[in-house]
This record gives structure tokens, C-alpha cells and sequence, in this order.
């Protein structure tokens, strides 16, 4: 019998004290797997949320705001660092899709390789990232020299990601086997295991959150265009 992983857990619980008190009924267990191919989707959502704050820090760089932004950046280029960079694009995406895509053909085949690229010029960004903001503080000239180049690293992941959502993920999946999906499955499982122990996406998910609460990007509520106030006046 396969053993469960931490993707497969118990959406269904076993009514054992009714079942005594109507003579014994079964117990009901239903599982539900995280699959290889949602597991790249929600790393991708950890991803964007790091985005996000890098496009809000650009912001409050601009306008003078310094203090605090320094330490949130640093944070944030060390999460997309260990969990988007060495985890995701390397171990999964460059080892385990770009070859079987590439083998392929087709559609999907031809981004592999400016994806690759992309991924190069994203690491070399970090670093920047990383070192500029090393000491904890920023000075109005290191501001002026980052607010461009997380811009620049937001404009070049944004239609990175979406393109292997819509593309490059979907043309892989269509390309394994059913069992070779579910094996795959099990790899990337092992994959993160090794880099983060047992709950790796949800302590990024935690650590980004943790980044947005800092910077006062908790609140979803405050994104909302309102519905007063010149173009934003969009009836219903």
C-alpha cells in the first residue's frame, strides 16, 4: 500500500462514535493530492506576492520612504532567492520540464530558452537586491539606483510566470503519461523535502506574509479601486 505524503491529506473524517451508536458503519476516508503541476501554480502565487512588494517598495523608494523598506527587500530577495530561484526555476523548471519540453517540440520548446535566460538575469538582479540592502538602511542615492531595477525584475516576471502557467506547465503535463504525472508527483514532493523540511510553502507563504505585514500590504481591502473619483467613477 502507498504510504501518503504530506500532499495527500484526510478531507473526510470517520464518524466512529455515531457508527457505535447505529451498530457500526464504515469509515469514510477520502484524499486529495496536491499535484506536481498545482504545486508550480501556488509556488508561483509565493512568487508574485514577492513581486508585489518588490512594485510597492519601488513606490515608497520614490516618494523618500526609506525606513523599513531596506530590511522587507533584503527578506524578500532571500525567500525568491531559496525558494524561487535554487528550488523552483533550478531543480524543478531547468531539471525536470525545460528537457522534456525541449525533446517535445512545439509551441512550449520555444521559450524554454529565454525562460532560461530570464531566469539567469533574474539571479543576477537578486544579488543586487541582496547586497544593496545587506546593511538594513538605504540612503537616498541606493534608493534612486533600486526603485528602477526591481521595476525592471517585476516587468521582466510577470509575463515570465503567466507564460509558463498558460503554456509551459500545461504542454508538459499534456507530455507525461498518467503515471509518469504521478511519479513526478512524488519527485518534486522529495525535491522540497530536502531543500525545506516538511512544510517548505508554507513557511514561504508565511515568511512572504510576514514581509507584506511589514510594509502594511496585509490589508487585500485597501487594493480596491474605489467607486467615486473621476475614471475610477465605473458604475456597477
Amino acid at each position: 500500500m502507498r504510504t501518503f505524503t504530506r500532499r495527500q491529506f484526510v478531507i473526510g473524517a470517520g464518524l466512529s462514535g455515531v457508527a457505535s451508536m447505529l451498530g457500526g458503519c464504515r469509515e469514510k476516508v477520502e484524499s486529495k493530492e496536491v499535484t506536481a503541476v498545482e504545486d508550480l501554480m501556488r509556488e508561483h502565487g509565493v512568487l508574485r506576492r514577492a513581486l508585489f512588494v518588490y512594485s510597492e517598495a519601488s513606490l515608497m523608494l520614490r516618494a523618500g520612504r526609506l525606513t523599513g523598506v531596506a530590511q522587507a527587500l533584503q527578506k524578500t530577495g532571500k525567500l525568491f532567492r531559496t525558494f524561487g530561484e535554487e528550488y523552483h526555476e533550478k531543480k524543478l523548471e531547468e531539471e525536470h520540464i525545460f528537457p522534456v519540453l525541449n525533446k517535445l517540440g512545439g509551441e512550449a520548446a520555444r521559450y524554454t530558452g529565454i525562460l532560461a535566460a530570464q531566469h539567469q538575469r533574474g539571479r543576477e538582479i537578486t544579488d543586487y537586491i541582496i547586497g544593496i540592502t545587506g546593511q538594513g538602511t538605504l540612503n537616498a542615492g541606493n534608493a534612486r539606483e533600486l526603485a528602477p531595477m526591481l521595476e525592471s525584475f517585476v516587468r521582466m516576471y510577470r509575463p515570465h510566470a503567466a507564460r509558463e502557467d498558460t503554456i509551459v506547465f500545461p504542454a508538459w503535463k499534456e507530455a507525461l503519461s498518467a503515471r509518469r504525472l504521478d511519479e513526478m508527483n512524488d519527485i518534486f514532493e522529495d525535491i522540497e523535502r530536502q531543500y525545506f523540511g516538511k512544510d517548505g510553502f508554507e513557511n514561504a507563504v508565511r515568511q512572504i506574509g510576514d514581509v507584506e505585514n511589514q510594509l502594511g500590504l496585509a490589508d487585500l481591502g485597501q487594493f480596491t479601486p474605489p467607486r467615486s473619483g473621476g475614471a475610477m467613477n465605473v458604475p456597477k
